[in-house]
């Protein structure tokens, strides 16, 4: 799985050339499709929409937000079957967030499907 982090600064970064950036996410994606390593993924709403849930003492706890505060949250996923974490670490250098903000590579060890 390809965990796609984002800032405030990155998407100012952005914002300045959205289409050179969503034409080089779309080359990339076309050539994942077309290798059948593109498993499935989406874009994820920003931080003020997110919700923690928590359970203490029995009852849930659910507060505004992610679990941590940070500058950077988490943008969206891909999931991608592919020959290892070598390739996966290819693809994930060559997203546009990885050079804007950062990209995390797991290995996925189960599929809960």
């Amino acid at each position: 799985m390809l965990m796609i982090y984002t800032n405030p600064a990155a998407q100012e970064a952005i914002a300045g050339g959205v289409d050179e950036v969503m034409a080089e996410v779309d080359a990339l994606m076309k050539e994942l499709r077309e290798s059948g390593e593109l498993a499935g993924g989406m874009a994820l709403d920003g931080p003020a929409a997110a919700r923690t849930v928590k359970v203490r003492d029995g009852a849930p706890v659910i507060t505004d937000g992610p679990f941590l505060e940070a500058k950077e949250h988490l943008a969206g996923y891909l999931v991608v079957d592919c020959a290892g974490v070598e390739r996966a670490t290819e693809i994930a250098a060559r997203w546009p967030d990885a050079r804007l903000c950062a990209m995390e590579v797991w290995p996925v060890i189960d599929d809960m499907a």
